[in-house]
């Protein structure tokens, strides 16, 4: 870089670096009217310079020059000062500054030419920067594809080197760290593109530096590790390029911190996990290009990015919901994926949409043929779908359709007339349906209707004509049959019972007695309750039934990874979706030793009763078997699948913004007690001792709280766990060590660890800590209204009525009572949620002001707890 300037002929830089020393020659000559000693070095000096000139040897004009101007500038004004001149302060700075400014400016250029070159080397001098040398002028080169320096005001503002596709990786003695470090010394980098260069190592931390870099784009390279994240530390970040690389992991929550990104491009790398939530607070997105990596399953609610135009993610695992989008997508890639959904009708909203890719998914429902209408459409694949529907010869398409592939879906009708009599050079493919076209590879009819069965589209209404008929012919034949029997052993009963007994009693007695047996006495005085929660308990859930392997290797795709939930003691949980498309969550147990599937048909019978609202009710069950002795070796229970979180992760586990009202939980925390009282109560023999947390709580998509984990006996003797099933990393029961005399009363203490957490808005991590905190309620409940509202989480304290507060501390201290027996029954607390939640909805307090606290109203009687 040239101190005279960024001349564009070597005869205009020496005629400038000549005329700026003849300048400070004539500054001296013109204040002392004569010249002064300095001028024979001076002359010597300019001598020096034409010499330098004439031998082309251009590179030492900028030494020569500003060494002769700083010398006869400073010169001049000890000249001055010595002649008795007064410079004010303002000459002084004047002075002061020129030479600062010349200094520094040619500090910089030399700096930076000098890290370019340097930056060749790193490089191992590749072919596009062969041109680069210590005479190069950077900043006047012409700009191509393949290499670009753009400056502003002298400095680096944008370097561009693209190198040959393909490249192969740099000598192991690269190091990317000192390359980083090189750059660095471009510190006015705005934007910097570093393509097929054979780059490798890590992203170093240290990138952070370049802090007024605005685009970054290191594709085609041979980068691995994870995205450092100092790269959040580059907040005027706008574009970021990383395709073709071996970059992996998941992609950070950080990212949703650039606010001004742009364009988001990691395609063909390694990446894995589901997509960070964050994602979707990207307001200014407009490119975000994922293809090619192995991320899985749903993808965020992108609803609110209203800039998003582009949105590429092919060739991954996401699914099986379609994504939430804005309207003003212009291109759309979703193929080779794992969606199993229906096109959502609001996709013929995207006006502005040019290119859609579905090809290669499990779609299914009807095709929305409004999408070849859109006005901007130009390319339309939904390939390898199961997308139903029937076409007609009339619907209309697209001026600007160029490419249209119907291949492989469940379509029947006719072919549109737009597509056949469209463009010439428009390309339409539509093999492998039902269509009724007279050509091409076409399925006969009864193939799309069949196959849209098997996917649960369409009723196949035939099949069930036939079955009905047999269903009924055996039902006749079995109803008949079986009246001869029953009324032939009703005879003999009663002939056995007159001869035994001749004094008369009711038959309804004996049928009562009969049914009672193995039946306890509490659940006779509970049958009343128990028969509702058995008619209501389980509503709306499919019957019990007996799964094929094969059915639940279809819905986890083979127990994949990325329907995998988790592992524990309990064995490993798979999310899977069955055909009828809902989701179910399967428990996988590995048999430790070798049994029947005859030693678990009474687990098995016990499993299938546990079925109510506030439980994660079984749906049925699969063994499977080893071929030589058809032993048992995997145990598979399916349960609905219950997709809202914890209870805990909507009390104290950074919900901030979601939170449950006080009124929600009081709501949650009388499903947990019906939940409880069903498992003590509900089924003979009763569940206890459950063990039961709030992450054991789940909420379903209305906030009905379900428990999930409960003590199956069927998992304790698999899993060699006995007595209360699997403890705790939290506080334990104080009477679980002093015997089982009191099981129901196990479940009461954990309970009111629930409540306890409820209230205080998190989970305490002792059992000291346990009986602080109960000693703290206590203590409030007998003190004033402000007392207990100190003991109360934050986000609800202001909006619960004093009258319910204080019963739930009340019911929250005696289920913690070191003595079962002075605990209160199942019953007796849920009386007192219930009295809680009456009072507590009379006030509506959830809808009042944050400001203050309620007032009691007029209280309702309720059953009243003596604290000891």
């Amino acid at each position: 870089m040239s101190v005279c300037g960024n001349s564009r002929t070597s005869g205009e830089k020496q005629a400038l670096c000549i005329s700026r020393i003849c300048l400070c020659v004539w500054l001296e000559k013109t204040l002392f009217q004569q010249p002064l000693n300095l001028q024979e070095f001076a002359q010597s000096a300019l001598q020096q310079v034409r010499a330098s000139v004439g031998l082309g040897n251009m590179n030492l004009i900028p030494d020569s020059s500003i060494i002769l101007c700083n010398f006869l500038l400073v010169h001049i004004f000890y000249a001055l000062m010595a002649k008795g001149f007064k410079l004010s302060h303002s000459a002084l700075l004047v002075l002061v500054f020129i030479l600062f400014r010349i200094n520094h400016s040619e500090q910089l250029k030399s700096s930076q030419a000098q890290t370019l070159l340097r930056i060749q080397g790193l490089l191992n001098n590749p072919t596009v920067l062969s041109s680069w040398n210590s005479s190069t002028e950077f900043c006047s080169t012409e700009p191509s594809s393949s290499l670009t320096v753009v400056c502003y005001e002298e400095s680096i503002t944008q370097l561009h080197i693209v190198g040959n596709k393909g490249a192969p990786m740099l000598p192991l003695n690269f190091s990317f760290d000192s390359f980083i470090t090189t750059l660095v010394k471009l510190p006015d980098l705005k934007v910097l593109t570093l393509v097929s260069l054979g780059l490798w190592g890590q992203i170093p931390g240290k990138i952070m530096r370049l802090s007024s870099l605005e685009i970054l784009n290191m594709s085609s390279n041979f980068l691995h590790g994870s995205i450092p994240q100092e790269l959040s530390y580059l907040i005027s970040l706008q574009t970021l390029i990383l395709d073709e690389n071996l970059l992996a992991g998941q992609l950070p929550d950080w990212l949703g911190s650039l606010s001004v990104l742009a364009v988001l491009s990691l395609r063909k790398n390694l990446f894995n996990g589901t997509l960070p939530d964050s994602l979707s607070n990207l307001d200014n997105l407009r490119i975000l290009s994922l293809s090619h990596n192995h991320f899985y399953g749903e993808v965020p609610d992108f609803s609110s990015l209203t800039y998003l135009q582009v949105l590429d993610l092919e060739d991954n695992a996401f699914g099986p919901q379609f994504p939430k989008l804005g309207n003003k997508l212009v291109t759309l890639v979703l193929s080779k994926n794992r969606f199993r959904s229906a096109i959502p009708t609001e996709a013929s909203s995207y006006y502005q949409l040019q290119t859609i890719d579905l090809s290669f998914n499990r779609f299914i429902g009807p095709f929305p043929t409004s999408l070849l209408s859109l006005p901007s459409m130009s390319y339309l694949n939904i390939a390898e779908n199961k997308l139903t529907g029937k076409l007609f010869n009339n619907l209309s398409c697209s001026a600007a359709l160029e490419f249209v592939d119907l291949s492989s879906n469940l379509l029947t009708g006719h072919l549109p007339d737009c597509l056949v009599s469209g463009s010439k050079n428009r390309v339409v493919l539509y093999s492998r349906n039902c269509l009724d076209t007279g050509y091409g590879k076409q399925h006969p009819l009864s193939f799309c209707q069949n196959e849209a069965l098997a996917v649960g589209i369409i009723p196949q209404r035939k099949k069930q004509k036939r079955i009905s008929k047999t269903v009924l012919a055996l039902s006749i034949s079995g109803g008949i049959v079986g009246g001869i029997v029953l009324l032939g052993v009703a005879i003999l009963v009663v002939r056995r019972v007159n001869a035994n007994k001749p004094s008369k009693k009711p038959t309804t007695r004996l049928i009562a007695e009969n049914a009672s047996t193995g039946y306890t006495s509490k659940f006779l005085s509970d049958a009343r309750y128990i028969s509702q929660t058995m008619k209501l308990g389980a509503l709306g859930l499919p019957a019990y039934r007996t799964f094929s392997l094969e059915e639940l290797e279809k819905a986890t795709n083979n127990f994949d990874t990325s329907a995998f939930m988790g592992e524990g003691s309990q064995g490993q949980m798979y999310r899977g979706q069955l055909k009828d498309g809902s989701f179910v969550a399967i428990r996988c147990l590995k048999m430790k030793k070798s049994h029947s599937t005859r030693n678990f048909m009474h687990h098995i019978e016990l499993i299938s009763k546990l079925r109510h609202r506030h439980l994660v009710s079984a749906l049925g069950h699969c063994f499977e078997c080893y071929l030589d002795d058809a032993s048992v070796s995997r145990i598979f229970l399916i349960f609905e699948y219950v997709p809202n979180g914890t209870l805990r992760s909507w009390i104290s586990e950074g919900r901030a913004r979601q939170s449950l009202t006080w009124t929600q939980r009081i709501t949650a925390a009388i499903g947990v007690a019906k939940g409880i009282q069903f498992l003590h109560t509900g089924i003979m023999p009763g569940v206890f001792s459950n063990n039961l947390k709030t992450t054991d709580i789940l909420l379903d998509q209305n906030l009905v709280a379900k428990i999930s984990s409960y003590n199956l006996p069927l998992l304790a003797e698999i899993t060699g766990k006995v007595g209360h099933g699997i403890p705790s990393a939290g506080p334990i029961d104080p009477s679980m060590s002093a015997g089982m005399k009191h099981e129901e009363k196990i479940d009461v203490y954990d309970f009111g660890l629930i409540l306890l957490e409820i209230i205080v808005g998190r989970p305490p991590k002792s059992k000291k800590e346990v009986e602080v905190l109960k000693d703290q309620l206590q203590a409030s409940i007998a003190a004033d209204e402000v007392s207990r509202r100190s003991m109360v989480d934050p986000a609800v304290k202001n909006s619960c009525l004093d009258q319910s507060l204080k019963t739930m501390m009340e019911i929250c201290v005696r289920c913690l009572l070191k003595n079962p027996e002075d605990r209160p029954s199942v019953e007796d607390v849920l009386w007192n949620l219930q009295f809680a939640a009456q009072v507590q909805e009379a006030w509506r307090g959830d809808s009042q002001s944050s400001e203050g606290s309620p007032t009691s109203p007029t209280q309702p009687p309720h059953r009243h707890f003596s604290l000891p």
